[in-house]
């Protein structure tokens, strides 16, 4: 299990990928875009190997067999009918191996607060990322191109698509939630970073030619336009969600009773509640499945979507799997109870590698394997700046205090005791395998150094100590300084074990943390109130960072380093956001990536984003610990088409960057349930 061997093994594809642009070569400003991978029409399609022979009459395409029992019944139409016509065709991650139909995924979760275990397994939106990160491929649409100096982009749908309940999904559903939602400011306060550019925001605009034809048209260049929205969805189900909304509906007194009668104050409230797939199964999705019930309840379920707009190679319409089942769980201990016993099929979210003995030993016993993917991910504490603790705000920015608190700290040793020596002691960064990756700010300031940390502590004016050896603030009140460390590692897991070592290391050097497990909910409401003094998150989107750099802006607030100041960056009517003092070094960070999302050649690109990983480097906004840890991924034996190696980050949809839609079981009669 020798770390670097194995992380650098699926990315050695990625060493010809010289930035960030070249990442979506298909897509670069005045080209028109590569066709996707795979032929845009299907091929005369093969039996699907599940179909049964009385299915239905001859058609063009092939169905699962649940499915075509319902057009035997007449409660459906005919795939034909369903799928567009020119639907999309997804490459298989196992060469050309074609999957059978049916059954179940089991996966766990903890909770609607967890729902982005749900949610990235579809919802990949107009474009999506080839396998090897080299360029983006349609999906949703059939095609796109773009002008010049990138200030509009034109995307081309498929025509006869349609939304689950079998409506039309067309320019439609781009215009309704253009009109009706981004341009409504009670639905949209402020323009979202990704619909707008400039600073400040300029909203983007939208045009629909025709029912098949969105444009998308920026005041300013936005060259990485189409490598952002792999899942993003700026579309809606008008037909279905104009009956909650206040401007739209033909009876308002009914919709302010069920606004009530829900638990909401406003229109607004209740209609974003409605708008969440997962928490309302009547709303029609494009997803390869549908939601049977809420989030909320114990057993979530998600059954196939009849009208999915995609087929594999030889036309057989998917997804492959019938059911996707996420079960409630509220420990760890738990979780791992059902992977040993066999009760979970594919995952990597909740996967702990502090677990990874016990999930190597029972392999056998539970009938899977351990695969490893890369984990983008970083051991890293956020010290708010912004903190609304004056004294402890004053305490956060001081350079040299953040440099105390990362070399105070034995890497190697929480490497060794908590990680098993699989992680890489270093700062926040792009990985080594990115094109991004910059060795300056990897290995700042990550020695073990606590002779240092004293003298920069002392220096910093923290000279005086109580009876416990703890300094104290340095006003003369003669308190002892302290702050606490919040975060979602629960107790026992290795995360928890790593923050209570670095507490320790800070002991060491007069300085009192505590650490506090808050459930997730919880701790989005403090990070949205500014209600943080510290937090213990980590940091991901480090596989490809330019077209996830929002860490490294401080705007990603749940990371909440800059927390007031990301509120208001990202909202400046935000209650509790705060503009930060002029001449502060986050104004030049913002001011280099304002220029990155304008600049057309790559080339450019990477070098201004090396002047915000120099600021990093000499400031430590925030202190990382360990980072290149491998990620596990439970893997059922007998489910195929996820290959082992893969890159595991949020951008890239974590365990999902390949095509969900394409798994399928060998023997699929033995996993219904």
């Amino acid at each position: 299990m020798a770390k670097r061997e194995f992380s650098r093994r699926e990315f050695l594809r990625l060493s010809a990928i010289v930035t960030a642009g070249a990442v979506v070569t298909a897509c670069a400003p005045g080209k028109t875009p590569e066709p996707t991978p795979v032929p845009t029409e299907a091929p005369t399609p093969t039996p699907a190997p599940a179909a049964p022979a009385e299915a239905a009459p001859p058609t063009k395409y092939n169905e699962a067999p649940m499915l075509a029992e319902l057009v035997k019944k007449g409660e459906l139409p005919p795939v034909d009918e369903r799928l567009p016509e020119e639907p999309g065709v997804f490459p298989l991650a196992e060469g050309q191996v074609i999957g059978k139909y049916g059954g179940t995924m089991r996966r766990g979760f903890k909770g609607v607060s967890d729902r982005w275990g749900p949610t990235k397994m579809q919802d990949h939106g107009l474009v999506w990322f080839e396998a090897d990160l080299s360029k983006m491929w349609a999906r949703i649409a059939k095609s796109w191109d773009v002008n010049e100096d990138a200030t509009e982009w034109t995307f081309y749908l498929r025509k006869g698509m349609k939304w689950s309940d079998g409506h039309p999904f067309d320019s439609d559903s781009f215009k309704y939630w253009y009109e009706y939602v981004f341009k409504n400011e009670t639905l949209t306060p402020t323009p979202p970073s990704l619909w707008s550019t400039g600073s400040p925001k300029v909203p983007m605009e939208m045009e629909f030619p025709d029912k098949y034809t969105v444009k998308f048209k920026f005041a300013h260049p936005n060259p990485m336009f189409v490598q952002k929205i792999g899942r993003s969805a700026p579309y809606e189900p008008g037909h279905y969600m104009k009956q909650f909304h206040i401007d739209l509906t033909d009876d308002k007194a009914a919709l302010e009773a069920k606004v009530k009668e829900a638990g909401f104050e406003t229109w607004d409230q209740y209609y974003t509640d409605r708008n969440w797939w997962y928490m309302n199964p009547e709303k029609p999705s494009v997803g390869p499945w549908v939601s049977k019930n809420p989030l909320s309840e114990e057993l979530f379920i998600m059954e196939r979507n009849p009208y999915f707009f995609a087929v594999d190679p030889e036309g057989n319409q998917l997804p492959y799997l019938d059911k996707i089942t996420h079960r409630l769980f509220q420990t760890p201990d738990v979780f791992n109870l059902w992977i040993v016993n066999g009760e979970i099929d594919f995952q990597a979210r909740h996967v702990s590698l502090g677990d990874y003995t016990l999930l190597k030993e029972n392999e056998e016993n539970g009938d899977y394997k351990v695969y490893r993917g890369i984990w983008a991910n970083h051991v890293a504490l956020q010290p708010n700046h912004t903190t609304k603790n004056m004294r402890l705000r004053e305490f956060f920015q001081n350079r040299d205090v953040r440099i105390a608190l990362s070399v105070a700290v034995n890497r190697e040793e929480i490497n060794d005791l908590v990680y098993n020596g699989l992680a890489t002691p270093r700062q926040y960064s792009p990985l080594e395998e990115s094109p991004q990756y910059y060795p300056k700010l990897s290995n700042a300031y990550i020695q073990y150094d606590p002779d240092m940390a004293n003298q920069l502590l002392d220096k910093a004016g923290y000279t005086e100590r109580d009876s416990e050896g703890f300094r104290l603030w340095k006003d003369g009140s003669g308190e002892t300084l302290s702050f606490v460390i919040e975060g979602t590692a629960e107790p026992g897991s290795p995360d928890e074990d790593a923050v209570q070592m670095v507490i320790k290391y800070f002991a060491d050097v007069g300085i009192k943390a505590t650490y506090k497990p808050v459930e997730r909910s919880l701790y989005e409401e403090h990070w949205a109130a500014n209600e943080i003094e510290a937090a213990w998150w980590g940091g991901d989107r480090t596989v490809v960072p330019l077209l996830a750099p929002w860490i490294f802006l401080g705007t990603m607030i749940d990371r909440p380093w800059a927390c007031a100041w990301g509120l208001w960056k990202n909202n400046p009517d935000d209650p509790n956001g705060e503009k930060p003092p002029e001449g502060h070094w986050i104004w030049k960070i913002w001011d280099l990536w304002d220029q990155i999302s304008v600049e057309l050649d790559p080339d450019k690109r990477n070098e201004l984003f090396k002047q915000i990983l120099d600021i990093w480097a000499e400031e430590l906004p925030m202190i990382g610990y360990l980072g290149e840890l491998p990620q596990l991924v439970i893997v059922k034996n007998g489910f195929r088409n996820y290959l082992e190696g893969y890159p595991v980050d949020d951008t890239t949809g974590d365990e999902h960057l390949l095509n969900t839609e394409l798994y399928f079981w060998e023997e699929p009669e033995k996993h219904v349930s």
